[in-house]
Order: structure tokens, then C-alpha cells, then sequence
């Protein structure tokens, strides 16, 4: 429909560690690549969003891009800064004020597990002095309560994390690229009960760029556009299980995810069976269990069996996480989003190399969750 709006570029800085790279310089890479991406320039762009968590204001990379005068708005909203810029420039097209536009998200993390403000997050620093803002706690928490409800093993963790480092062992991008048994990721240290070392990912460095074009306009650029078919960002409603939720309330309620989900296949016109390959958010490992059923793509208690089967995999009935995820490429927060989008367009082009998943495949659906109680989904068709 003339209506559509496509991605006809993508761009990707390399996911990890980069000394002496600033991760502003990471974000302007990216765009470079892009922009080479799309056969286009910068001054072609008529509008841009951008953000990132902890590595300075997007916008200020004008002065390395170009000063061409284009509108350009930063965007913040937590793991979700990337979903939101790209859903920024999705309603910026859909509206009809603009034709082609970019969503940049970019970050570098220090080293270790991620500082909360807790200040800053609306609550006093008692919260983060108390120990009740630790994510790896609160991770662990909630994975064991869901094992404990669902029969989930150690052994689907395990499982999980493994696929991840074995698929990001296959993209160029990832940060973890040596593979992982089962067995080490088990043996690995005990840090958040029952998550291992590596069932966790971690903060780190990169940056992400996608160019948005209204689709009259991508079909006379490019010769593969992949249509965005919804964009969607929730927060989270009263009673879900919040890492900056300084109370737990008596009444349980989903969290976000199962809001945005619902909104992302009532626009895009399509169901969960109609998904030929997902990114969904594993912070660690027990997200992605976790997420598989919050997003619809099977009942609670039934990812062990689709697990052990084998359907997750890039040769299953239902690939996830084909690029390592999070745990295989690290979380740059203001990045994290768009790289999984970065994914599903090279999936969908049939350009994913020796993860590429069989069948041609024709939709995918990306998802994205994080602190205070954030999520975003995307889903892509061709």
C-alpha cells in the first residue's frame, strides 16, 4: 500500500568492546553504513530520532555527519530508546510530514553489572543502597518463580544460553563469538540463583542505524525493501513485576509485554502463527523462556518441550535470537532494540549467512523489554 513505510537501509557498529571508540563514534559509523546501505547521503535525510543511555546526546553527531539543517530529536526511554526512535520516525513517515528519515541508538558501558539511579528513576537512593534495584536479583527472582509455576528445568536455561553463543559464533557483529556447551554455561558461577554467569548478558558497546522511507519512495530506491508493518511501545500497568517497583502489590497483572504484542498484531493485521523468525529480549536467559509466551508464541510451561525439541533453533519451526541475542552481543541500551530489527532485515533479505533461516522467510517480529517496565515490538514483513 502507498501508505507503508519500509526500511531501505540498515547499518551496524560492531557489538563488544572498542578502547578508544567513543560510542557517539559508533552511532556515526553506523550511519555511515547505512547511508552506504541505501545508496544514499546524509543530506538525503529529511528528519532523524536518535538516543542513547550513557554516551551523550544524539544529536550532537551532526558535526560529524553533516550540518544540513534536518530536524533532529533525541530520544530516551530506557532499553526501549531504540524502539521508540524507530517508532518515532515510523509515525514521522505514516503521518505524512516527511518521506525518508533515520532511527539511530548507540551506547558504551562501563564494564559490570549496570548502575541504577534510583534517583533519578523517581525513587530515593534508600532503593539502590538496599540492594532492591540489583537486576541480576531481580532477574533471579523472577525466572525462579516461573520455573517453580511452569516446570521450566535448569536444563532450558541452560539450552537457551547455549543457542546464543553457538548463533553468535555465526555473526560477525556479536560481541560472544566462541560457542558454549551446556555444560559450561551450567558450570559456570552462580551469580543470581538459579542464573549462571553465562545466562546473564552484559552492558557493553554499539550502535545501530536504520533509514525509513514511505513506500513510493523505497520502492524507486532500493530494489529490497522490507515494509514495517507495526511499531509499538507499553508500559507497564498496576500489579506487573518491576525492578524499580518498590512494592509488590497483591493483585498479579502481565507485565508490558503481553500489551504490546497484542497492539503490534492487531496493526500489522497478522497472529503469532504467522511469524517465521523472532528476536525476543533475554536479558538472560530465562527472559527468552519467559518471553516466548508473554508475546503469544506458545502457552506458559510449554517452551520446555519446544525447547528440548529443538524448534528455537535457526533450523526450527520457530527460530529466536538467530544472532546470539543479548547474551551473545552484549546490551548497549540506546542500540539493543535496533539491532535486533538490523537482524530480522538481513533474515528477511535472505542475507544472514550461515545463520540464515530456511524457507524463505516472510514476517518477523522483534521484542524488546527493560526497566522500569518498558516494551516494544516490532514486526517486519517483505
Amino acid at each position: 500500500m502507498s501508505d507503508d513505510v519500509a526500511i531501505i537501509g540498515i547499518g551496524m557498529h560492531e557489538f563488544g568492546r572498542h578502547p578508544g571508540v567513543s560510542g557517539m563514534d559508533q552511532g556515526v559509523i553506523a550511519v555511515r553504513r547505512a547511508l552506504a546501505d541505501a545508496g544514499l547521503a546524509w543530506n538525503d535525510m529529511e528528519f532523524a530520532f536518535g538516543g542513547s543511555l550513557a554516551a551523550g546526546a544524539a544529536d550532537t553527531m551532526v558535526s560529524q555527519l553533516g550540518l544540513t539543517g534536518l530536524q533532529f530529536i533525541n530520544v530516551a526511554n530506557g532499553c526501549a530508546t531504540g524502539g521508540s526512535a524507530l517508532f518515532s520516525a515510523f509515525s514521522t513517515i505514516k503521518s505524512g510530514m516527511c518521506d525518508i528519515g533515520i532511527a539511530i541508538g548507540f551506547d558504551k558501558h562501563e564494564a559490570g553489572a549496570f548502575r541504577v539511579n534510583t534517583r533519578g528513576s523517581g525513587l530515593g537512593d534508600w532503593y539502590g543502597a538496599s540492594g532492591m534495584a540489583l537486576t541480576t536479583q531481580f532477574f533471579g527472582m523472577k525466572i525462579n518463580r516461573y520455573m517453580h509455576e511452569y516446570g521450566i528445568t535448569e536444563d532450558s536455561l541452560a539450552k537457551v544460553a547455549s543457542k546464543a553463543f553457538r548463533n553468535g559464533s555465526k555473526n560477525p557483529m556479536a560481541w560472544r563469538r566462541r560457542p558454549i556447551s551446556e555444560d559450561e554455561v551450567k558450570q559456570s558461577a552462580m551469580l543470581s540463583y538459579p542464573l549462571t554467569q553465562y545466562m546473564f548478558c552484559s552492558p557493553g558497546e554499539g550502535g545501530v542505524a536504520l533509514i525509513l522511507a514511505k513506500a513510493d519512495r523505497a520502492r524507486e530506491l532500493v530494489k529490497n525493501p522490507i515494509f514495517l508493518k507495526a511499531t509499538v511501545v507499553r508500559s507497564r500497568r498496576f500489579g506487573s513485576f518491576e525492578v524499580l517497583a518498590p512494592s509488590i502489590a497483591l493483585e498479579h497483572n502481565a507485565g508490558p509485554t503481553v500489551d504490546a504484542s497484542k497492539a503490534a498484531f492487531e496493526m500489522a493485521g497478522i497472529g503469532p502463527k504467522d511469524v517465521d523468525v523472532a528476536q525476543l529480549q533475554d536479558t538472560e536467559a530465562g527472559a527468552e523462556i519467559m518471553h516466548m509466551a508473554e508475546n503469544g508464541f506458545c502457552e506458559h510451561g510449554e517452551q520446555e518441550a519446544m525447547i528440548e525439541a529443538g524448534a528455537t533453533e535457526i533450523n526450527g519451526r520457530f527460530p529466536v535470537n538467530t544472532d546470539g541475542g543479548c547474551l551473545a552481543n552484549g546490551e548497549p541500551v540506546g542500540a539493543s532494540g535496533l539491532r535486533q530489527v538490523y537482524e530480522n532485515v538481513l533474515q528477511l533479505r535472505g542475507d544472514a549467512g550461515d545463520r540464515q533461516v530456511p524457507n524463505n522467510p516472510k514476517v518477523a517480529y522483534t521484542h524488546v523489554y527493560g526497566a522500569p517496565g518498558i516494551s516494544g515490538v516490532t514486526i517486519l514483513s517483505r
